[in-house]
């Protein structure tokens, strides 16, 4: 990199490398993987967790003072109550890496007061790096991002995950994936969320939709694609994405026909609500903690960006607490 990089953001960087460095020797060695089970194909290897603790030391060592929000470990590190959130996720792409196909990343964003500010998402199979400070653009390795500018959704690739655990609606998804597949030229689901949002941001892929992320799945790549032109937020275009566990994504004008598309589907939920959405899967015993849900609280509404070609005017249902979902299977 020839650019001098924020000094947080190089922290970042150094903490990422260190977690693809662990994750690239393991990848040698898969049959003596130890893996467990969060849940219906939902794992968790001592890959992740080793990956974690490298980034975790690297950043604390550096800033001691600061909030942590990991996918594996959740607040239990760090300080409670500082403005500064690292959000974490040491591996992004885990059911693949266990099967040996190399689409994962990891990825470390820093928020500030519940904006993120810095971004690394670190491709170890591929050694490549990319990077993003709020208002100094995103890169990849050397290479300034921009997204795509493909206007028509005809013409668009579309990238999107496909739900995986017990109790994920289903039917829900296969009615939005229809009608976006018939309208677009084609659709990529790598599996690795953090990497797709890198994917718009390089103009690889023109937009992304997905359901049921965690606020480590897409901290990172979000200022990615508003530092490369981009926008993204929930399925109704509004901005409060990080803790509603639907984003969408994309060049400005696929980004608002992609709204017009999912706007229907949306389950967008508010605070308190968005604070115990943070953590659905209970990761960490203090996943809930003070600092995790402050920054829940002061995201909402921080993150992305509205769609210059919005949503049909109608009014976003939302959810009650009493009647929201443990998981994305709100009836469609």
């Amino acid at each position: 990199m020839s650019q001098t990089l924020h000094p947080m953001l190089n922290i970042a960087v150094r903490a990422a490398r260190s977690a693809g460095s662990i994750i690239n020797r393991a990848a040698l060695d898969l049959d003596v993987l130890k893996v467990a089970s969060k849940g219906t194909n939902d794992f968790v290897t001592e890959v992740d967790q080793a990956a974690e603790e490298a980034i975790i030391s690297t950043l604390l060592e550096a800033y001691p003072g600061h909030a942590i929000l990991a996918e594996e470990s959740g607040c239990q590190r760090g300080s409670k109550h500082s403005d500064y959130l690292w959000i974490i996720d040491p591996l992004d792409g885990t059911t693949n890496f266990i099967h040996g196909f190399p689409v994962y990343a990891v990825s470390i964003a820093l928020a500030f007061r519940g904006k993120v500010e810095q971004a690394v998402v670190y491709d170890p199979t591929r050694n490549d790096l990319f990077y993003a400070s709020k208002g100094k653009g995103a890169y990849l390795n050397d290479r300034r991002l921009r997204v795509s500018k493909r206007t028509r959704m005809s013409d668009a690739l579309i990238g999107t995950g496909f739900p995986f655990r017990k109790g994920d609606n289903f039917k829900r998804y296969m009615k939005m994936f229809e009608e976006v597949m018939q309208n677009c030229a084609g659709m990529r689901r790598p599996g690795a969320a953090a990497l797709d949002l890198c994917y718009v941001a390089a103009g690889w892929y023109d937009g992304f939709f997905e359901t049921g992320l965690s606020p480590w799945d897409v901290a990172a790549g979000s200022l990615m694609i508003t530092e490369a032109g981009g926008l993204v937020g929930n399925f109704t275009g509004e901005a409060d994405f990080l803790y509603q566990r639907e984003v969408v994504a994309g060049s400005p004008r696929i980004y608002g026909q992609l709204v017009q598309t999912l706007a229907p589907y949306t389950r967008v939920i508010k605070e308190p609500e968005a604070a115990a959405a943070a953590n659905p899967d209970g990761a960490g015993s203090d996943a809930s903690s003070d600092a995790t849900q402050a920054f829940a609280a002061s995201a909402s509404g921080s993150l992305g960006q509205p769609a210059p070609e919005a949503a049909p005017a109608r009014k976003t249902t939302r959810i009650r607490k009493a009647d929201m979902p443990a998981r994305d299977d709100a009836p469609f």
